[in-house]
C-alpha cells in the first residue's frame, strides 16, 4: 500500500456523546464544540478507503450533530462532518482497493468529513460520474437520497399532492423539482417571499409564506383546491402543526427535521382518532440499510442522473477553507443563499 497519511487537519469535536441539556438548531458560535487541530488517521481497516477530501457540505444536521442533540453521539476528538467527495488514495480489501484513484460521494461513518482526509466505508462510497461537478458531488447523499425516499413516501400514501415546508433550502428546492417530474402537486412553505418566484420556476403549485398576513386563508385555499394528504416537515414549529391540523381525513405528518426551537401544540387532539391521522418521523440513517440494494442502486443512479443533466443544482453560499470555518460557516448560513461548503 502506498505511504498514507497518519494525521490529517480537521474540524474536531471537543466533546463526546449526546448534550445534557436542549440545545438550538443553529449555536451562538462554533467555538465551543469544534477545535481545528491535527488529530490522528487511523490506517484503513477491511472494506475501508481513505480519502483525500474535495469539499464538505454544512447541512443542519452537522449542526445538530455536533452540539450533542443528533440521533448518534460524538467521539471527542474525532472530525466533524457527515458527507463529502473527495478522491481515494487508499483502502484495504479488494473492494477498497478497486476504489483507489475515483472521485467519490462519501459518508464520513469513520472519520468526518470536516478534514483534509477521512475514513470511510468502501461499500457507502459512490465513483461519481464525470458530468457531477465537486459541489454537486460533495452534498450528492444527505439531501437528495432524502429528497427521493421522502416523495417516495408520499406516493406510497397516495397522495397526489404534498405540502413541503423549509421548501427554500437546498432540500426543499429538490424536491419541487422531484415532485413535478412525478406529476405531484407540491405546495411550498416558505418564511421569506424573496424564495416565492424560483419555486414556482421549479414547478411549486402553490407557495405559502408563514409571515404573509394572508398566510391562513391562502393556505386554506391551497389546501381545498389540492387536499394534499402528506406534508413533509423540516420544521417543528406552531405553523406546521396548523397546517397539519387544516389538511382532510388521512393526513401524514412526516418530520425529517427541527429547524425551530419553537415546540409546537398539538391542540386538535381529536383528528388522531376520529379523522385517521398519524405523525412519523423519517432519518436517512435509518432508511439506508433497510432498503433493498436494488432500490438504493436505483435512487444512487437517478441522483447522479438529476445532478448530471442539470436538473439539480447546488447552491452555494460560501465555500471556506479549514482555518475560515469557525468564524465563517455561521454568517455564511445566515445569508440564506444556499450550502456552505468547506474546501480543506
Amino acid at each position: 500500500m502506498t505511504s498514507l497519511p497518519q494525521t490529517t487537519l480537521a474540524l474536531s469535536l471537543r466533546e463526546g456523546g449526546y448534550a445534557t441539556r436542549p440545545m438550538p438548531q443553529v449555536p451562538e458560535s462554533l467555538q465551543p464544540f469544534l477545535d481545528l487541530a491535527e488529530v490522528p488517521l487511523p490506517a484503513p481497516r477491511e472494506g475501508q478507503v481513505v480519502i483525500e477530501v474535495i469539499k464538505a457540505p454544512v447541512n443542519p444536521s452537522d449542526l445538530f450533530f455536533i452540539q450533542g442533540s443528533y440521533g448518534q453521539p460524538r467521539a471527542q476528538g474525532q472530525p466533524a462532518g457527515f458527507e463529502g467527495v473527495g478522491r481515494v488514495i487508499g483502502g484495504a480489501g479488494a473492494r477498497a482497493e478497486a476504489l483507489i484513484g475515483r472521485r467519490v460521494s462519501f459518508l464520513g461513518t469513520v472519520t468526518g468529513s470536516w478534514a483534509r482526509h477521512a475514513l470511510a466505508d468502501a461499500a457507502l462510497c459512490i465513483p461519481l460520474d464525470d458530468r457531477v461537478s465537486d459541489t454537486d458531488g460533495a452534498a450528492l447523499i444527505v439531501n437528495p437520497l432524502t429528497a427521493v425516499a421522502l416523495l417516495e413516501r408520499v406516493r406510497e400514501l397516495g397522495s397526489g399532492a404534498v405540502l413541503i415546508n423549509a421548501a427554500g433550502s437546498q432540500l426543499g428546492r429538490l424536491m419541487m423539482g422531484l415532485a413535478r417530474d412525478l406529476d405531484l402537486a407540491a405546495i411550498a412553505v416558505i418564511r421569506r417571499p424573496d424564495d416565492a418566484e424560483a419555486l414556482r420556476a421549479l414547478g411549486a403549485a402553490e407557495v405559502l409564506v408563514t409571515s404573509d398576513a394572508g398566510f391562513r386563508a391562502a393556505a386554506a385555499g391551497a389546501i381545498k383546491a389540492h387536499k394534499p394528504r402528506v406534508l413533509l416537515d423540516a420544521v417543528g414549529d406552531q405553523a406546521t402543526a396548523d397546517l397539519f391540523f387544516a389538511m382532510p381525513a388521512g393526513a401524514r405528518w412526516v418530520s425529517y427535521g427541527k429547524m425551530s426551537d419553537e415546540a409546537p401544540a398539538l391542540t386538535q387532539m381529536g383528528q388522531f382518532i376520529f379523522m385517521d391521522k398519524h405523525i412519523e418521523g423519517f432519518w436517512l440513517s435509518r432508511w439506508l440499510p433497510s432498503a433493498p440494494p436494488a432500490r438504493r442502486a436505483e435512487v444512487i443512479d437517478l441522483v447522479q442522473r438529476r445532478f448530471a443533466s442539470g436538473q439539480w443544482t447546488t447552491r452555494v453560499a460560501a465555500e471556506l477553507s479549514l482555518d475560515q470555518a469557525l468564524d465563517g460557516i455561521l454568517p455564511a448560513l445566515a445569508s440564506g443563499q444556499g450550502k456552505v461548503m468547506i474546501r480543506p
